[in-house]
């Protein structure tokens, strides 16, 4: 199918193939037709922008009429360098052939649909423009977070997916199981979790960090960077049952130096989004949130504010709005508390730190005054949270106790505590 003789749209369109013989693989967006020209605009998913097929005398082209919108299609032709027009270059056909069809019912056609509609044909709206520059976005962005690992000597890698396991202790995992459902839904014992494929209660991950602290107690630097799933039926922007998560974890590293850690990736991520995607922030900031592009310019300039969680509540507290939710030491921060600190306090991305003992996890390590824990959210103008992460309990005893107040089975934790038995050392993630 001249896989590997093929050029890509995004390749022509930037001017490497400039009168050149092509051949083209792709789909058809959209096709006009006159007495003695044609116009197709293909896309192959390699850019944004289509490139314009120009088939002069169509009526030698007896299939032309089969070719709809959505069709898919071979293209032989020479790349033209064309004045005024949207794009610098086009291709006048030589061969055209129809692959694959579509009919008049195909649902996606030349003007805008909104999100709602595209929902109902989730199986097609990657071929939207907005889906399509996600998905080479996403792409684009997770091998920049593989680079910056990489570049600082971090180990990729891979945690269970299927653990028993709970690392948040919030209870809210989806099951994995081989039992018969069915029957089990006849029957009025217990579960007898022992029957199970794994002689065990076993769950969806929430997390790889337990496994990440693991392997950082071997290798010293490594990071997850996979799927994560909540079972939090919560139906906000904030909250997805499957999503994927970056979690670097780093022996020998406490919390002040894994802060300058999360700046350093926070801003080389935004770097490479605004200098190799531009064509990505682009669309964004035209047809998404026209002010993100600036939004990330000014983060880049700005230095991170470290403020303790006391110092944020009081700040919060003497703040002239009417926040939704109530402001005290001892309750979490919701959003509309992030965003104020960043974008009406602080004026600057904001890690907040030593947070309440009470409504942190068990792994994070205790303060002297034993009140607040060694913790950190990264907030971000525009956002929110966007990083959470800790200097993890290394004292033995001390981790020990508090896997007890959060009623933690210590046997099935056995091996996270042996890390801190055998060469236990400071380390964050």
């Amino acid at each position: 199918m001249d896989y590997f003789k093929r050029s890509r749209v995004g390749e022509i369109l930037s001017g490497k193939k400039e009168d050149e013989e092509v051949i083209i693989l792709g789909w058809v967006r959209t096709k006009r037709v006159s007495p003695n020209v044609a116009f197709l605009e293909i896309n192959d998913g390699s850019s944004l922008a289509n490139v314009q097929i120009v088939i002069d005398k169509p009526e030698e082209y007896p299939g032309l009429e089969e070719i709809l919108t959505g069709a898919s299609v071979r293209v032989k032709g020479r790349v033209v360098r064309v004045q005024g027009r949207e794009q610098d270059y086009e291709v006048h056909c030589q061969d055209l052939l129809l692959i694959g069809k579509a009919d008049q019912t195909f649902p996606l056609q030349k003007k805008r649909h909104t999100f709602e509609y595209l929902r109902e044909i989730a199986h097609l709206r990657p071929r939207t423009n907005t889906f399509g520059v996600i998905n080479r976005f996403r792409s684009k962005m997770s091998f920049a977070i593989h680079r910056f690992f990489q570049e600082r000597n971090f180990y990729y890698i891979h945690s269970p997916i299927i653990t028993a396991s709970d690392c948040e202790g919030a209870g809210e995992l989806f099951r994995v199981t081989s039992l018969d459902l069915e029957k089990l839904g006849r029957e009025v014992q217990p579960v007898n979790f022992q029957d199970d494929f794994f002689a065990d209660e076993t769950f969806l991950t929430v997390s790889g960090q337990l496994e990440g602290e693991l392997l950082c107690t071997a290798l010293g630097d490594v990071y997850t960077f996979g799927p994560t799933f909540r079972a939090e039926n919560s139906n906000t922007s904030r909250h997805l049952s499957e999503f994927w998560m970056i979690e670097p974890e780093m022996a020998f590293c406490e919390l002040e130096e894994m802060l300058i850690l999360a700046e350093d990736f926070v801003k080389f991520i935004i770097n490479a989004s605004l200098e190799e995607c531009t064509e990505e922030m682009d669309f964004f900031n035209r047809w998404i949130d026209r002010g993100r592009q600036k939004l990330l310019q000014d983060i880049l300039k700005a230095d991170f504010v470290t403020v303790s969680y006391t110092e944020a509540v009081e700040i919060l507290k003497k703040a002239r709005v009417d926040f939704e939710f109530p402001v005290d030491w001892g309750l979490d921060l919701q959003s509309e508390h992030e965003r104020y600190l960043t974008e009406k306090y602080f004026k600057a991305p904001v890690m907040v730190i030593d947070y309440p003992r009470d409504i942190k996890a068990f792994y994070m390590r205790v303060n002297n005054d034993e009140k607040t824990v060694r913790a950190v959210d990264v907030l971000m103008p525009g956002v929110g949270e966007i990083i959470g992460g800790s200097q993890r309990e290394e004292r033995y005893d001390v981790l020990e106790n508090n896997m007890r107040q959060h009623g933690l089975d210590l046997e099935r934790y056995r091996w996270f505590l042996d890390i801190r038995r055998y060469g236990t050392v400071p380390h964050s993630g």
